[in-house]
């Protein structure tokens, strides 16, 4: 009787209301999100609907506003925020024995032009001198070095050679022509001669004149670049105990030549042989407030305190227990090592396919994840529970991060231009670059807006068709109550009458 008394004008400002209710719903939850970068019913279900039910959040922000973050940067100094500047990677593999090997069995180019043309300039800064023209090798090879075509490179270093035993010209060709990394080794310790040859040379007359001095800085890039690519050809070959002396020895003979970083080798080589010892030793130097952070720093960290208590982790026993101190420290590790770099738990968790690393890098970028995960997703594998620890924790972190992007939390400001650097070095034929911070829009929201939407179309169509809409809702609430009506029938054939009415009197 109470379906059959409703009319068309009912169902039409029930629709209208509940249009008008998800609606304003949808436009506090959009507002909220703008502003605050979370949804105010998911924040309103975590921080008082959950430890009512027993629930520990195991990623809870952490609620310290100190003017200092963790760099030792107030907030005055996170205003003056420098511009994207690329970095050469530590890392970069050859272009002859690696990248060339890659484009002839894909046929696909894995670097820029972009990314080569910074090559380039950084050869012609370390690599030449104003008074290279004194001496017809250098002359030649000065000229090489600003070729673009590989082949005219090539030739240029072949007749640099018929003059002289040239350092630079075999580093020409250990990086471009040897096919393999035995044959880049071999002309390489060829340059390392050379090389030495020429140091001696310059480091006896650098003080007579700024001619000399401006030589014996080339001399000495050209020597520490030559003993770095000896090393990486060590590590390459599998004689890692060897290749981290000589990277210890490198860093002690020459301690103000950081531009290198080749204590990002020497880590990546020290975690091959599992010796987490030195390790951290290597980390408590270098992880200072006054060095420049990078992924390598800030996820080799985490995954040492990871090491410590991901083989038993467990978020089932995290959440009942909470967590202890110990793991604790490793989830902080990850969440500071995911502010500076959120791109890559993708990469180690196999979330996004792996490519050849660039020869150049942009810190907190898509171009260092790749980087860093190519050489390091090895490590992670090997510390049992490591990689599970890391996808239990990760996603935490992006309730963390300030929002909007002006403000930082532990670190300065993420920039802007990261994403326009990014899709210069890296191939956008075949890899999708990762923007970041990409918040995605909560799941409430996109409820709430579809539920706005069905409802204001059922809205209209009630208004344009009363009648037809008023069938179709009669229909549906009748099957709706149609196991409630049978159960009610049934109920009412066992109970006495003089019961059911008493019943349904109430």
């Amino acid at each position: 009787m109470f379906l059959n008394t409703l009319t068309p004008k009912f169902y039409v400002a029930l629709t209208g209301t509940s249009s008008l209710i998800s609606g304003l719903i949808l436009i506090f939850e959009w507002w909220y999100f703008r502003k605050y970068g979370t949804s105010f019913i998911e924040q309103v279900s975590v921080s008082h609907l959950r430890p009512l039910l027993g629930g520990v959040d195991t990623a809870a922000p952490n609620n310290n506003n100190s003017s200092t973050n963790s760099n030792g940067e107030t907030d005055s100094s996170r205003q003056s925020v420098s511009e994207c500047k690329v970095w050469r990677n530590p890392l970069n593999l050859f272009r002859g024995a690696e990248y060339n090997r890659y484009t002839w069995v894909t046929g696909r180019e894995p670097l820029t032009y972009y990314d080569m043309n910074l090559s380039a300039q950084d050869h012609q800064t370390f690599f030449t001198c104003d008074s290279d023209h004194l001496r017809p090798a250098d002359a030649i090879m000065q000229k090489a070095w600003r070729e673009r075509n590989p082949q005219a490179r090539i030739s240029a270093a072949h007749e640099a050679l018929e003059l002289e035993d040239c350092a630079t010209a075999y580093i020409l060709l250990a990086e471009e022509e040897a096919t393999t990394i035995m044959e880049a080794e071999r002309l390489f310790k060829q340059a390392l001669k050379a090389g030495e040859l020429c140091y001696r040379r310059s480091q006896t007359l650098q003080h007579h004149g700024t001619q000399y001095e401006a030589q014996h800085r080339r001399d000495t890039n050209v020597l520490v670049y030559i003993k770095r690519r000896l090393a990486m050809c060590s590590r390459k070959l599998g004689r890692t105990r060897e290749a981290v002396k000589m990277m210890r020895d490198l860093m002690k003979e020459f301690p103000l030549l950081s531009m290198f970083n080749i204590h990002e080798n020497l880590l990546e080589s020290l975690l091959e042989l599992q010796n987490y010892a030195d390790v951290q030793a290597v980390l408590a130097k270098y992880d200072d407030i006054s060095l420049p952070k990078s992924a390598t720093i800030c996820y080799t960290a985490a995954l040492l305190k990871a090491r410590a208590v991901s083989d038993k982790f467990s978020p089932e026993a995290a959440s009942r227990r909470g967590l202890s101190t110990a793991e604790m420290n490793a989830v902080e590790a990850i969440h500071r090592a995911v502010e500076f770099n959120p791109h890559v738990p993708k990469y180690l968790l196999e979330m996004k396919s792996l490519i050849l690393p660039p020869e150049h890098i942009l810190k907190r970028g898509d171009s260092e994840a790749i980087a860093y995960a190519f050489f390091h997703l090895q490590h992670w594998k090997r510390v049992e529970g490591a990689l599970n620890l890391l996808h239990c924790t990760w996603e935490g972190t992006f309730r963390m991060i300030p929002y909007p992007l002006e403000k930082g939390h532990l670190f300065y400001p993420y920039p802007i231009c990261t994403e326009t650097a990014d899709r210069e070095l890296l191939p956008t034929v075949f890899h999708e670059v990762s923007v970041y911070p990409k918040k995605e829009l909560p799941f409430f929201i996109l409820f709430t807006a579809g539920l706005c939407s069905f409802t204001a179309m059922l809205a209209l169509l009630t208004h344009q068709f009363p009648e037809l809409m008023g069938v179709f809702a009669k229909a549906f609430l009748s099957t709706l109550f149609a196991p409630l009506n049978f159960i009610m029938e049934k109920v009412e054939s066992i109970l006495p009458s003089s019961l059911w009415h008493q019943l349904t009197r109430i």
